[in-house]
């Protein structure tokens, strides 16, 4: 036999309707009628309908993610899984579920959020990238819907937003093979479309230039955050320079730097060295061993949650952006000259 609200209502004996306003969490009903009431449910095994929960409440309990690429291309790099733990910690303890959603393209990724905001399925939305022609921050924005970006987006404005500094990061990791005694540095990042990859070049090019070394233009390369676009982009600079060192802004492309290297006969690290981003567990497993930046990826994902639901339950906010400090992580990819 199905336990049904008026069931609960006997049992914590107060009205019906009290017990509806309990599950849309009122916060007009004490707090020890709440406890008598959910107390109730417990014991009789009564669960709230969810659907009908937020059609009384007007909230979902409910975010939304939104991925940047395909499900194959975006958890094939374990950026994505790591800053999505991150997020899915905060939402399991404040009592969210996540809405995933993955596109081919910017059409499908903006259909899929309108979608997500006119469907009333989700209460804010957390997006996990920032690009510099991003259509979904500004209709977003507009819509004067909630939502939080993982990455700094080029028009700030009114945006709630979490990022590393990520030029200051690019610089560390350029004037660290500085100080090793590098100047033919090349820099290989994923597409210039992401903002995180504009920001990385531009602290490249400020190592560069605060240490008095000409910026080459036939030492950069763009390619697919993947190990095969890591490896293509490398290739393509092997065939017309040898640097001695290569910034790689992202740790999956770098080892398809470091086999690149190997195919043209380089050896790594006494040939080239490679600083890689974003410190994955498999780094410390590559040959050899990954110097890299540690990015706190997993962080990236608690602070983005947390200024969301912040957000969300009005509370106050003090700032519209969280900067997530990094570290270099000095590993065996890296030699002076």
């Amino acid at each position: 036999m199905n336990v049904t609200i008026k069931d609960v209502a006997k049992r914590a004996n107060v009205a019906p309707s009290t017990v509806s306003r309990v599950i849309a969490d009122n916060p007009r009903i004490s707090k020890e009628t709440k406890e008598r009431v959910w107390k109730a449910m417990e014991e009789l095994g009564y669960y709230p309908n969810a659907i009908a929960r937020s059609l009384a409440s007007k909230v979902t309990n409910t975010l939304g993610l939104i991925m940047p690429r395909s499900t194959e291309e975006a958890f094939s790099n374990p950026f994505f899984p790591e800053v999505m733990r991150g997020i899915s910690v905060v939402a399991h303890r404040e009592k969210y579920d996540l809405l995933l959603s993955t596109s081919g393209n910017q059409e499908e990724e903006k259909e899929a959020v309108i979608n997500m905001v006119k469907g009333k399925r989700v209460d804010g939305i957390i997006l996990l990238s920032s690009r510099t022609t991003d259509e979904l921050i500004p209709w977003l924005r507009d819509e004067k819907f909630p939502f939080v970006v993982i990455g700094k987006p080029l028009d700030a404005k009114g945006v709630y937003w979490v990022d590393n500094d990520n030029i200051g990061a690019s610089k560390l990791a350029t004037n660290y093979l500085i100080k090793h005694e590098h100047r033919e540095i090349a820099f290989i990042s994923g597409s210039l479309e992401y903002v995180v990859s504009l920001d990385r070049l531009d602290g490249y090019k400020l190592a560069l230039e605060e240490n008095g070394i000409p910026f080459k233009r036939e030492l950069v390369e763009q390619d697919e955050f993947s190990e095969d676009g890591g490896y293509r982009a490398m290739m393509r600079i092997l065939e017309r320079e040898k640097p001695t060192a290569v910034v790689v802004t992202d740790d999956v492309m770098a080892f398809g730097v470091i086999r690149a290297a190997i195919d043209k006969r380089y050896r790594v690290p006494e040939d080239i060295s490679i600083v890689g981003f974003n410190n994955i567990p498999l780094s410390a497993f590559a040959n050899p061993p990954l110097t890299t930046i540690d990015i706190s990826t997993f962080d990236l994902g608690i602070k983005s949650a947390e200024l969301l639901i912040a957000r969300l339950k009005q509370k106050d906010v003090d700032t519209d952006h969280i900067i997530v400090p990094v570290k270099l992580v000095e590993r065996k990819s890296c030699v002076a000259r």
